[in-house]
């Protein structure tokens, strides 16, 4: 085993369990043991919540001004740390070193927008009526909890953490039992900046801790990302036992490809997008939605995609679970009479025979009704399915019960225009295959792909993890009184 035990970090230092139930934590780039992980208890959770209810008295006193101080300086440890937490990103997960650098970097652009929230919350002032002064100002919710997924270990949990805790609530994360080792190591890195203890805790466990989570009586809110069969059962609770919820879901996102499209940069696009983190982030390209003639642009794809090659250029799928399930759906969409163009299934990787990897794949003829169409199958692996005609695209996409992202490819403002006004997705891209927002625009999709009002990330985020406090103040009596006092 190459790292210790992954207990749980409360108040400020790493803390056993009485637990005695844990998990093995498998390198999916050879089948390594990193670790193993407790399933930690409902009284875990209980110690985490007094931890932070505890700080939560001093660090809302504190000012705005000086807690983002805390994210200066973490962002300066990110910056420092970046190559030894890529590494560790890619061990526990199994994406490229290079993707694992560009999730730090994300991470690091995150706590840049967090370390401005003291001039976006400045509230308002107004005189009403003579002598009658209203005010507003974002007051934090208290203690606030974030589940998180495996696909991105480092940049999910800091779509939260910096804005929650800068705003000032104190937070309890659940990460992934898979991909427990980044939140640790980012937990030692607030504490190294200057976090005090208690405002940030880790929590390990499986489904039991997320249900101990939403029913906890102490804890105000909930952020969730994961699936949408999840994410529903997790609003629900949270919601049920009145506390705010923001869940996040899983995608089908469709690329429109129009015949006026650029091949080289369409291709490039799409084959990036696909094949990115091995598929396994809710902004991949799933299904590509080929309008009219677009052949070309077809063999211009498998062309890319050929380049792409696992254990090089291409990490695994977190496991071996999920490897068979990515498979079982290229195998069925083949049987129901769809054209595999290029294969993945079980690819030969040299001295990572443990691994679990799946190649880029591509698929022609797929239909609306298969299962490869309407599912998010996670993996390195796109769909195509042919249209006429514009409206017959819109109608594909419009279909799908869920509304991430969508994305068009042309030449066309024109057409790129209808598409972005009639996609039912909450991110678009025109000429973009992967198109996620840059701080302060924010994260969030639409239908099946989000439950909550709000986004997560970026301004919109700040109504979520603060509530507004109005006062009215009257000091002259001079100004006599009227219909308001």
């Amino acid at each position: 085993m190459k790292y210790p035990i992954t207990y749980n970090y409360i108040n400020g230092q790493i803390t056993e369990s009485e637990s005695t139930s844990f998990l093995d934590v498998i390198s999916p780039l050879d089948g390594t043991l990193l670790s193993k992980v407790v399933m930690s208890k409902t009284n875990d959770l209980d110690n985490a919540v007094i931890a932070a209810g505890k700080a939560f008295e001093k660090w809302r006193k504190t000012p705005i001004k000086e807690r983002v101080q805390v994210f200066f300086k973490y962002k300066q440890l990110l910056e420092q740390n970046l190559n030894d937490l890529a590494a560790l990103c890619s061990e526990e997960n199994g994406k490229t070193i290079g993707e694992s650098i560009a999730e730090i970097e994300k991470c690091i652009e995150l706590t840049e927008f967090a370390t401005s929230l003291p001039q976006l919350i400045t509230g308002e002032v107004l005189e009403v009526s003579r002598g009658v002064e209203c005010r507003t100002e974002h007051t934090p919710l208290g203690v606030v909890a974030s589940i998180v997924p495996f696909n991105f270990p480092a940049m999910v949990p800091n779509w939260t953490i910096p804005n929650a805790i800068a705003l000032g609530n104190c937070m309890i994360l659940k990460p992934s039992e898979k991909v427990p080792l980044s939140a640790i190591r980012i937990a030692e890195l607030l504490k190294e900046a200057g976090l005090p203890d208690g405002v940030f805790n880790i929590v390990n466990g499986d489904a039991d801790m997320v249900n101990a989570i939403c029913d906890h009586p102490e804890i105000k809110a909930v952020s969730f990302v994961g699936s949408t069969a999840i994410a529903k059962v997790v609003y629900k609770r949270a919601t049920s036992n009145l506390k705010r919820c923001l869940a996040l879901g899983g995608a089908k996102n469709h690329l429109i490809v129009l015949p006026d499209a650029r091949p080289d940069m369409t291709a490039a696009n799409i084959v990036a997008s696909m094949s990115g983190c091995a598929g396994q982030r809710c902004m991949a390209a799933s299904a590509m939605v080929a309008v009219g003639s677009v052949d070309h642009i077809i063999d211009q794809i498998i062309t890319e995609a050929k380049k792409i090659k696992p254990g090089d250029n291409l990490g695994a799928v977190i496991n071996k679970a999920s490897k068979e399930r990515i498979e079982r759906y290229i195998t069925e969409a083949e049987a129901q009479g769809a054209k595999v163009l290029l294969d993945g299934r079980a690819p030969k990787v040299a001295g990572k025979e443990n691994g679990t990897y799946v190649g880029p794949t591509v698929i022609d003829f797929v239909t609306p009704d298969m299962a490869i169409a309407r599912e998010e199958v996670f993996g390195p692996v796109i769909a195509i399915i042919r249209t006429p005609n514009v409206e017959g695209a819109l109608q594909i996409e419009n279909a799908n019960p869920y509304g991430n992202a969508a994305a068009v490819f042309t030449q066309s403002g024109g057409a790129a225009r209808h598409i972005i006004e009639n996609a039912s997705a909450g991110m678009i891209g025109v000429n973009v295959g992967v198109p996620v927002p840059r701080e302060p625009f924010s994260f969030g999709g639409w239908n099946d792909s989000k439950f909550g009002v709000g986004d997560i990330t970026g301004k919109s985020s700040i109504e979520f993890w603060t509530q507004l406090k109005k006062s009215t103040t009257k000091w002259n009596p001079e100004a006599g009184v009227n219909w308001m006092s």
